[in-house]
């Protein structure tokens, strides 16, 4: 161990140079004003003092830290400034992009509108011209049936007149009373026939009567009517009256009939050949059918 190590230092502790400066600093300002002092000499009746003051060291370490934060600060502003500069060239970019992307999108909007439009207005002239077409198929129809009907009462006329005239003839044979009654049913069923056929083609309404709209049973009822010979309304009651034929002994005028006798649905009116008219539905109207194309489940004579 040193001998000296417990003995005290006696030396005085060195001075920093910021401290050492600063007391310069002041004592230069005293010499200064003492110095001023005795240039003016006794006869100055106040003394004149003038003090200067010197730059410290603490000083100019503010001046340059705040001219290095202003620096950082004028950086920091150009930067930011940068940054908003190119923020706004690419929102603009972006801007231009949609844009130009919903114009694509209107046009094809309105190319489309326009494809609909012409779409519809082609359709509705087609309707148009159907409408028109079926219009001038249904009035030669008509008229077709119309003529039909006034040959048909011609025809009618002409049989109540031969009729009456054979009625008169005094032979009172009874071959001869046997085939004016023939002639007459022949003529009846005739009439019925003729009628019926002279509709094909008309609308099925239910509830109709004619002279252009029928169902199943007003139909029947009219073609009898026109032969003279008056039938309920209503169908089981049509097929529940005259006598029951067999479907393989059938003659034109006969009235098929479609369920029960008695509670029949459906009627229509046997015109030979194997083919029946009636007034099947509103998808079909007044029809001309074979019999194997719907079967009636029987008939009845009524002549």
């Amino acid at each position: 161990m040193s001998h000296t190590a417990h003995i005290p230092s006696h030396r005085k502790p060195r001075r920093s140079a910021s401290k050492l400066a600063l007391r310069a600093g002041v004592a230069g300002g005293v010499l200064s004003t003492i110095a001023v002092a005795g240039a003016a000499g006794p006869a100055s009746a106040e003394p004149v003092t003038e003090t200067i003051e010197m730059p410290t060291l603490g000083s100019l370490g503010t001046d340059l830290s705040s001219a290095v934060a202003a620096s950082a600060e004028a950086s920091q502003q150009e930067a930011l400034d940068q940054s908003l500069e190119a923020q706004e060239a690419a929102a603009l970019q972006t801007a231009a992009k949609e844009a130009k992307k919903a114009k694509a999108e209107a046009d094809r909007k309105a190319e489309a509108e326009r494809a609909e439009k012409a779409r519809q207005e082609a359709e509705a002239k087609a309707e148009r011209e159907r409408a028109e077409a079926e219009a001038r198929a249904e009035a030669q129809a008509r008229a077709s049936r119309d003529s039909a009907r006034t040959q048909l009462s011609t025809t009618s006329a002409s049989s109540d007149s031969g009729s009456g005239s054979g009625s008169s003839n005094d032979s009172g044979s009874s071959a001869g009373s046997s085939s004016e009654s023939t002639q007459v049913s022949s003529g009846t069923a005739a009439s019925i026939v003729a009628f019926a056929r002279a509709q094909v083609g008309d609308a099925y309404v239910t509830g109709g009567t004619g002279p252009n709209s029928w169902d199943c049973s007003g139909l029947v009822q009219a073609a009898y009517a026109a032969a003279g010979i008056d039938l309920p309304r209503i169908s089981y009651q049509q097929s529940s009256m005259g006598t029951s034929v067999s479907l393989s002994n059938l003659q034109p005028g006969d009235v098929l009939y479609w369920g029960s006798r008695s509670g029949s649905y459906h009627v229509a009116i046997y015109v030979g050949g194997g083919k029946y008219v009636g007034a099947q539905n509103s998808s079909t109207g007044v029809v001309e059918r074979s019999l194997d194309w719907d079967p009636p489940s029987g008939a009845v004579r009524l002549l």
